[in-house]
């Protein structure tokens, strides 16, 4: 499998743990704001770190990190996932695997094998809006659906999360999506954050404010709700 990114030090992608995380390319999803344009369109144009290279420093870093985040791109779109992460569990790591939640059958399968310790699946809008955010217009929800149902009722650790962006997220949204995943474990508003790979550059972020106003919308129906990758001041 190729590995087109590795992070040897993240604290921020596996809560409450030191970890590393790998980017994997490659994605059903053209959400107009991703910020791995090059991993999405084009993986097989993105330079890749060989396997060989990032098991000697997972060997080596054992008793610093703690967990390993798989992410991309959509991970669960590869048949040999289940082989990565047996791998990297076979050292002793927690794994995390970030989805769109569109292969439903790949999370059961590595949840039934052991080899998942924390899933983040990613809820692009509410049920109405979901094919704008995702880029797809023509997309059903039913593998979206399972995902969710198996997340909240597979003993798993789990959290929903949403990029929020100015231009594709109103109050509606975040009233629909509150009933829909009322009683979920936590959830995750994510600002919005510019760069040069963004797919469909012109998005902007909303403030702290409205972050805030949305995530009282959630806490409704959602008990924890909390928000990231923005300041208040």
């Amino acid at each position: 499998m190729k590995i087109h990114g590795f992070n040897t030090l993240t604290l921020l992608d596996y809560p409450g743990h030191i970890g590393a995380i790998l980017f994997l390319g490659g994605c059903n999803f053209r959400c107009p704001f991703c910020q791995n344009a090059g991993l999405v369109l084009h993986p097989e144009q993105e330079p890749w770190v060989p396997e060989e290279e990032v098991f000697s420093c997972l060997k080596k870093r054992r008793g610093v990190l703690e967990g390993i985040c798989i992410s991309g791109g959509e991970p669960t779109l590869y048949n040999d996932l289940p082989q990565l992460v047996r791998q990297i569990k076979n050292l002793g790591y927690k794994v995390k695997i970030d989805t769109n939640g569109t292969n439903p059958a790949m999370l059961r399968h590595l949840h039934a094998e052991g080899l998942i310790d924390y899933i983040a699946m990613d809820i692009k809008s509410s049920k109405k809006n979901y094919g704008c955010a995702s880029g797809i217009n023509t997309f059903h929800l039913t593998p979206i659906e399972e995902s969710v149902d198996f997340l909240m009722h597979s003993g798993i650790d789990y959290e929903f999360r949403t990029t929020v962006v100015q231009e594709l997220h109103r109050d509606s949204d975040f009233e629909d999506i509150a009933i829909w995943l009322q009683g979920c474990r936590r959830y995750f508003l994510q600002a919005y954050q510019h760069s040069d790979q963004i797919i469909s550059p012109g998005f902007h972020s909303h403030t702290y404010e409205k972050m805030e106003s949305f995530a009282a919308i959630l806490r409704k129906k959602i008990p924890l709700v909390d928000l990231r990758g923005i300041d208040k001041y």
